[in-house]
């Protein structure tokens, strides 16, 4: 059993297991950590009366690579990735994926064993997808997220971390993820569960790859947008969804990192982060790079000169403060 309670069997259908990829079978992939942590007692808040049926799937065999998705998510958690040597500081990945799947492992676990290699200890996010139905179905993400920031925080001692150096980063739609976190750190998304819910859910820092952050056309990501508020949502709702509507001078310091040829999620969704940061005088780095495409992570921009970036990153959050011994 692992500390949350999950056996083999439970594990297996979770996908936590790299041999149940061929990839991992043969070695191509470190194993899985085995140290899962799930972030309800119970059922998640507004949960239907049908949970959803949690799929994993490895697209190997189109990317050449262990690249898992993961569907139909009901129990979401956190995939503890620990140092050799921990720093302390902390980091809550959240991988993207439109909100209709998560990409464990191309924007997750890759990203988090590169963490490690740094002294940070990651925790990947498992996140519930609006379109599950779940009531409402915009909080089931943040809902993930905040719970997530106060239970890394509350068992800081546990994870040998310092609960006021837990940074957060988010890849496409979890980097949405991770700017409304950012933007409504202080939003009431659920009632109090436990004594964790009195930790602050405000990340240290971020750092949004790629982000959605607009949610009104033109420059809105159509597939996350339509996930997240319907097909045809209102004004209204698409100003209360877009993260940089949200920006105030307690908004976390962040790092920005974004492909111009991105025909995914425009440049512009960045850019619009970047401003809102700059006028509420929030301290910010971003960098653009001429090529890259989307959801490259770190594995598929290799050769690249947005192959820094993970190193751009760590020497900003250093001089932040952040990844200090």
């Amino acid at each position: 059993m692992t500390d949350a309670g999950y056996d083999r069997r439970t594990m297996l259908g979770l996908g936590l297991l790299a041999a149940v990829t061929p990839a991992a079978a043969i070695g191509q992939t470190p194993p899985d950590p085995m140290e899962i942590v799930p972030l309800w007692p119970g059922h998640p808040p507004g949960s239907p009366a049908v949970p959803p049926r949690e799929e994993v799937r490895d697209r190997a065999a189109t990317s050449g690579f262990q690249d898992r998705i993961v569907t139909g998510i009901s129990r979401p958690l956190m995939t503890v990735f620990r140092p050799s040597r921990p720093n302390g500081a902390a980091v809550l990945v959240i991988p993207g994926g439109a909100y209709v799947r998560v990409v464990i492992d191309k924007e997750g676990f890759e990203t988090a064993r590169r963490l490690n290699e740094a002294g940070v200890t990651a925790f990947v996010l498992r996140y519930r997808l609006p379109g599950d139905g779940w009531t409402p179905r915009t909080a089931a993400p943040l809902q993930d997220a905040q719970r997530a920031m106060r239970l890394i925080r509350e068992n800081a001692a546990r994870f040998r971390v310092d609960p006021a150096r837990v940074a957060v980063m988010g890849f496409s739609a979890g980097g949405h993820v991770a700017a409304t976190l950012c933007t409504r750190r202080a939003t009431p998304a659920y009632p109090r569960l436990d004594a964790a819910d009195d930790q602050d859910a405000r990340p240290d820092l971020a750092c949004l790859m790629y982000p959605v952050i607009h949610m009104s056309l033109p420059y809105a990501h159509r597939g996350s947008r339509k996930e997240l508020l319907g097909l045809a949502p209102a004004p209204e709702a698409e100003m209360a969804a877009s993260p940089q509507r949200h920006v105030d001078a307690r908004t976390p310091p962040s790092f920005l990192v974004h492909a111009m040829d991105d025909d995914s999620v425009p440049v512009e969704n960045s850019l619009a982060y970047l401003a809102a940061l700059r006028a509420a005088g929030v301290p910010a780095e971003a960098h653009l790079f001429e090529e890259g495409g989307h959801g490259f992570g770190i594995r598929l921009i290799q050769g690249k000169p947005a192959a820094v970036w993970p190193d751009l990153f760590i020497a900003w959050a250093g001089r932040r403060g952040l990844f200090t011994n």
